[in-house]
């Protein structure tokens, strides 16, 4: 993303072969461990544009920026343009930001590719892609273009010597060999894996990172939160610091300079440095050599909390494609396993996200993806299991919460109205013990509206109806879910990146409205001025760990409401819940497809506690 940044400001433009050469001779002179003097003075902060450009191969053109140990190459590769095998004499990490490539490792190619977020629509709106390869020195290596070219950033550790040859630098060591010890890396090399997959780490509070380690080459892709101070800190390792969104305040050397997308600055080992981040937070890239420690310990606990829940090396699958199978589906949302079978509402919608009732239905699926139409022609959304084997259906457009039975007939309506007026249009809902239901009304349907704003409601076991939220607490309810001993109900979303969370009364009233679990955003959803963090259906397990999606991915929270981790669509999911036999699949919904993911952990059981 960054170097779509740089392009897009014209940061690639070529710099003149004087100051080219004026660059090398201030940037390359004087002794260092390894022999190889830093582009850059720590401490100071640069713009990108004035970094060394060199011509790779035809075709083949970027910057150049390194310290004593490490080295970043940005480039860029027109469509076929190819750089030719090579044995790397440093381990490298090469990532795509844009377009596709083949990439020659372990004597095969290997496909590569990478692209941006697309708008969510009711039947496509692909989430972000970008590979990346991690490969030992003494690999081979070559890289082919594909037919709209690609951009691409490599990290090695040592400095490439014939890089730098390239670039002109004078004072080039005869060799370098790479410095500190040789950690295990967080990756396989020669297998080609999607940043989006990574893990976050919580490095210090409000700053996660996702990590990719080699052996002496670390990358810290970190997300710093709005108007957050981090105190003096160093690490003895150098780094290189590439701010790709927002903004911040950094102190090092005594000096406090502004920094926004996009600026370098370069710190020596054991430089102590001071953040201060904007409104809108700030997102950085911090490019270690050799690999911090610290961050690999923090990882490895992080990670060890996300696979007690999700097993190590488990990948979604995909259950049923609706573009290409059965029927059709279109938004899918709300679903429900019951009797072996996975029941959920498939929400027909054009590009305006206008209902067409005649493309809305309920779905039964089977475990092997086989599914079909159990009525049609209301726009059905949330639905969950009732303790008589039948259904709680929200009916939006119907303005009203049904009870439907696994064959899709009408048994009865169980709410329709409060205070007198017809309820909006109810979304998602959750069944306690006792039979009582709760359901949220964001108001996403058309108007007229006939409630006061957007809520959430309690039909009690005898049927009344309470209004159990104020207004805009949360400001459009969506998705709910109850704990798996009641006591507490969560709702997003809100007006900021967090759920919410209430204690339930024994009459189902709420109370001790507090925030839960802040979500992850993506960067267009952090540079608004109002956030809409996009989630919406939620699921729960028997140890109290709440599911809820978003546009980010699924995100898991402990019932303290840490982040454990999060589950990385092809596109954004919408809704989710345990199924099999053994409660132990995550089913989610996905636009138009169903997607699976074995667990170690079982969905909380509802109708066996009713």
């Amino acid at each position: 993303m960054f170097l779509k940044e740089l392009l897009e400001r014209k940061l690639f433009c070529a710099v003149s072969l004087s100051l080219l050469i004026l660059f090398s001779v201030i940037s390359c002179t004087g002794n260092s461990a390894s022999g190889v003097k830093p582009s850059l003075t720590a401490g100071e902060t640069v713009s990108p544009e004035l970094m060394p450009v060199i011509e790779l191969a035809p075709g083949v053109t970027g910057t150049l920026a390194w310290g004593e140990g490490f080295m970043v190459f940005r480039m860029t590769l027109k469509p076929g343009a190819e750089i030719p095998k090579e044995t790397l004499d440093s381990e490298r990490i090469m990532m795509l930001t844009m377009g596709s490539v083949e990439q020659f490792a372990n004597g095969e190619w290997l496909s590569m590719s990478a692209h941006e977020f697309e708008r969510m629509t009711p039947i496509s709106g692909r989430r972000g892609k970008r590979d990346f390869i991690y490969l030992e020195a003494g690999s081979e290596s070559a890289v082919k273009a594909g037919e709209f070219g690609a951009e691409i950033v490599e990290y090695y550790a040592p400095v490439r010597l014939d890089y730098l040859a390239k670039a002109g630098v004078g004072e080039i060591p005869k060799s370098v060999k790479a410095t500190g010890t040789p950690a295990l890396p967080s990756v396989e090399p020669g297998q080609v894996y999607d940043y989006f997959d990574v893990q976050f780490t919580e490095l210090a509070d409000g700053a996660w990172s996702r990590l990719i380690s080699g052996k002496y080459l670390q990358l810290s892709f970190m997300r710093m939160d709005p108007n957050s101070s981090f105190d003096v800190s160093n690490q003895p390792e150098e780094f290189l610091r590439l701010v790709m969104r927002g903004d911040m305040q950094q102190t090092a050397l005594g000096a406090t300079n502004d920094m926004a997308a996009v600026a370098l600055t370069y710190f020596s080992g054991g430089m102590d440095h001071a953040e201060n981040t904007g409104k809108f937070g700030c997102d950085v890239l911090d490019v270690f050599s050799p690999v911090n420690p610290g961050y690999l310990e923090k990882m490895d606990t992080q990670l060890a909390k996300y696979h007690a829940v999700i097993p190590e090396n488990e990948k979604i699958e995909l259950v049923a494609d609706g573009a290409v199978s059965g029927p059709g589906l279109c938004y899918t949302e709300g679903p429900s396993w019951v009797n072996g079978k996975l029941y959920f509402s498939s929400m027909g919608y054009d590009d305006r996200w206008k209902a067409v009732f005649e493309r809305c239905a309920l779905v039964e699926m089977d475990p092997d993806g086989t599914y079909r139409y159990l009525n049609t022609g209301m726009e059905e959304n949330g639905t969950f299991p009732l303790g008589n084997g039948n259904l709680a259906v929200c009916d939006m457009h119907g303005h009203r919460v049904i009870e439907v039975t696994l064959t899709g007939d009408i048994v009865r309506v169980l709410a329709d109205s409060f205070n007198g007026g017809q309820i909006d249009g109810p979304n998602d809902l959750a069944v306690d013990m006792k039979g009582g239901i709760y359901f949220s009304d964001p108001q996403v349907v058309p108007k007229p509206h006939y409630q006061p704003g957007k809520l959430v409601y309690y039909r009690k076991p005898n049927g009344e109806v309470l209004c159990v939220t104020k207004l805009n607490e949360p400001r459009k309810p969506n998705g709910l879910i109850l704990s798996p001993n009641n006591e507490t109900l969560y709702v997003n979303s809100t007006p900021d990146n967090f759920m919410m969370a209430f204690d339930v009364k024994d009459d189902g009233s709420l109370s001790n409205a507090r925030k839960f679990g802040i979500i992850k955003l993506t960067p267009e959803i952090l540079d608004r001025e109002s956030i809409n963090p996009q989630t919406d259906g939620m699921t729960i397990d028997e140890m109290g760990n709440v599911y809820v999606t978003s546009i980010l991915g699924l995100q898991i929270f402990s019932p303290e409401g840490e982040s454990i981790g999060y589950i990385h669509f092809p596109l954004m999911p919408v809704n989710c819940c345990f199924g099999d036999e053994d409660g132990k699949t995550l089913y989610i919904n996905c636009n138009d497809k169903v997607y699976k993911i074995r667990t170690n952990v079982r969905g909380a059981d509802y109708t066996l506690k009713r």
